[in-house]
C-alpha cells in the first residue's frame, strides 16, 4: 500500500520532536512492503524527514492537499494516490482514507500512537 503520514502533530511535536516508535513502525511498514510517503499541508518537509534522518525510509515528499482532495492531487504531484493515510486531522481521513491519531504537540514517550497506526495498516493490508 501507499501509506502516506502528515508531519505537523502527526510524526513530530510543536518542538520538533520525533513521536514515539516512528522509525521501528517505518521500518516494520518497508518490511512489510508498504510505500511510506510524507506530505504536509505546509509545504515539503524534507527538512524534518532529514533531521529525523527518515529520508531512507520514504519513497517521497509532497504538499497535502487541504481542500479540493482528490481533484488537486494531479496539480500537487501527489503521485502515486494515497491508500492509506495517517494524520491528525479526521477532515484527510475522511477523504483518502486510513487513521486519525491523537495530535502530538509535546514531547511525551509514553506515547504509543505509532504502534496503533501499524496496527490499524495490518488490518488495513489483509
Amino acid at each position: 500500500m501507499n501509506v502516506f503520514f502528515d508531519v505537523d502533530a502527526t510524526l513530530i511535536a510543536d518542538d520538533r520532536s520525533l513521536r514515539p516508535h516512528v522509525h521501528e513502525v517505518f521500518e516494520k511498514l518497508l518490511q512489510d512492503g508498504h510505500d511510506i510517503y510524507i506530505w504536509s499541508g505546509v509545504g515539503l518537509r524534507w527538512d524534518v524527514i532529514k533531521q529525523h534522518n527518515l529520508q531512507d525510509k520514504i519513497k517521497n515528499c509532497f504538499v497535502k492537499p487541504l481542500w479540493g482532495h482528490h481533484e488537486r492531487l494531479a496539480s500537487l504531484g501527489v503521485e502515486p494516490k494515497p491508500d492509506f493515510c495517517i494524520d491528525d486531522h479526521m477532515e484527510i481521513i475522511m477523504a483518502f482514507g486510513g487513521v486519525t491519531v491523537m495530535p502530538y504537540y509535546y514531547p511525551n514517550q509514553r506515547d504509543q500512537e505509532m504502534l496503533r497506526v501499524y496496527e490499524a495498516i495490518q488490518k488495513a493490508a489483509n
